[in-house]
């Protein structure tokens, strides 16, 4: 070693100011076209939803358009079916980089879901349509395993950050999600700038985010604590019970329903019938009206069965979407008809449930926590973060991303399932 590579290493900023400037050009890069893409997957979600519900005969059309989504998918998008549980899988064991036509393809399938009827989020298309656009940047660049990994995240921070228009959660959630119970602090810089500048980029362009208010917050005593617990019970109960439907729902087509794009077929029919059925559209699409009221105004106290129920038959039939607004719906609403048991603000209840339900189903309570503080303000912290760890612990080892590993088990009675996929250890359950 020269004198001057003594001195160049006796300098720990030195390093650190170029593995900043490698990233922050990455990253300003994927953030740019990412926050881009969740512009026009914002804007395309919309417009389905002030047509569909404009028109609401196009319902009745569910079956047609998801027989074109199954098509599509079966015949020019086997390659990226997984969705985000491919992303999980190429992070855990890199084989193959991700094709860029996940990105058109899930933002194709979602437009049409929401279009027609279906319920389903918008979380999920725009996670896959980040990883996608990142993971090209691998071969383009020339990008090592190690820097591979670090480009996934990036791709799911600035996917997720700039949907939601919430930086802070959407970088740690991508460093959260891919190991349940285990962070990986070497991607931190890099997430938080790629969540940064997408969401920078994605207000750019002309589309907006839904705002909720969370101003009634009591001072923490020993009975509001406790009804903070029992809430977060309850909330981390609704996240694993969603989780558990759609695998439910999914395996059934599967099994019962051999050729893929008949699936959304008969799973639009079902939905189409059941929707003129109860006579309103408030369980389909986002949802967003319904959730936004959730924190204003009394509601039916099974609006989240009822969604619950909606979205995860939508997704087992094999619709495109995300989980996560469907889960804010449902978490809100949970938290709306609480107010009956818990003697705590409707509009504090509302946002617990909103994050603690997504804490519970995603396996990412920090990323949830940080979400809440963004969107309702620091007032509420301490519930947000009571309900969503307790909503963590008691989903289990259960969640929507069944390639998820386990890194850390919740609870050392659930020792035996560490470094197993959830979906691994579902299916040792069922031998049982």
């Amino acid at each position: 070693m020269t004198s001057e590579d003594k001195k160049f290493n006796s300098i720990p900023q030195i390093p650190s100011f170029i593995y900043l400037c490698k990233w922050l050009v990455i990253c300003l890069l994927i953030g740019a076209l990412a926050g881009s893409a969740s512009a026009a997957l914002l804007y395309s979600l919309h417009w389905a939803t002030d047509y569909r519900e404009a028109h609401k005969w196009i319902i009745a059309l569910l079956p047609i358009g998801g027989f074109i989504v199954g098509l599509v998918y079966h015949y020019y998008g086997s390659s990226v079916v997984k969705g985000n549980n491919q992303l999980l899988e190429e992070f855990h064991s890199p084989e193959h980089i991700i094709p860029f036509r996940m990105a058109p393809l899930v933002l194709f399938g979602t437009v049409m879901t929401h279009l027609f009827g279906g319920s389903a989020g918008r979380e999920g298309s725009a996670v896959q349509m980040g990883g996608a656009i990142a993971d090209q940047f691998t071969k383009w660049f020339k990008l090592n395993k190690d820097d591979r990994k670090i480009i996934i995240i990036i791709g799911v921070s600035a996917g997720f950050a700039s949907v939601f228009g919430t930086p802070l959660a959407g970088a740690v959630f991508a460093l959260e999600v891919m190991v349940l119970g285990r962070m990986r602090y070497d991607a931190l810089l890099a997430s938080v700038l790629g969540a940064v500048v997408a969401d920078y980029v994605c207000k750019l362009w002309p589309i907006h985010h839904t705002h909720y208010g969370v101003d009634l917050v009591p001072d923490i005593t020993p009975l509001t604590f406790l009804y903070a617990i029992i809430a977060g019970i309850l909330f981390g109960l609704g996240g694993m019970f969603f989780s558990k439907a759609t695998h439910f729902f999914t395996t059934l087509f599967k099994t019962k329903v051999k050729y893929p794009p008949l699936r959304p077929v008969i799973g639009g029919v079902v939905i189409a019938l059941a929707v003129y059925a109860i006579g309103t559209t408030k369980y389909i699409g986002l949802g967003v009206p319904t959730i936004v009221d959730a924190f204003n105004m009394p509601l039916n106290w099974y609006d989240f069965a009822l969604k619950l129920l909606f979205t995860s038959f939508t997704l087992g039939a094999g619709y495109k979407g995300g989980e996560v607004t469907p889960l804010f719906y449902i978490g809100a609403t949970l938290g709306n008809a609480l107010v009956w048991f818990l003697p705590l603000p409707t509009e504090l209840l509302a946002g617990m449930g909103f994050v603690a339900v997504f804490a519970a189903a995603t396996n990412t309570p920090i990323a949830c926590t940080l979400m809440a503080i963004e969107l309702f303000g620091a007032k509420g912290a301490v519930y947000f973060g009571i309900a969503c760890v307790v909503a963590y612990m008691f989903s289990g080892h259960s969640g929507i991303y069944s390639s998820q590993i386990v890194g850390s088990p919740k609870h050392f009675l659930f020792g035996i399932d560490k470094g197993k996929t959830l979906a691994t250890i579902d299916n040792l359950r069922k031998k049982k």
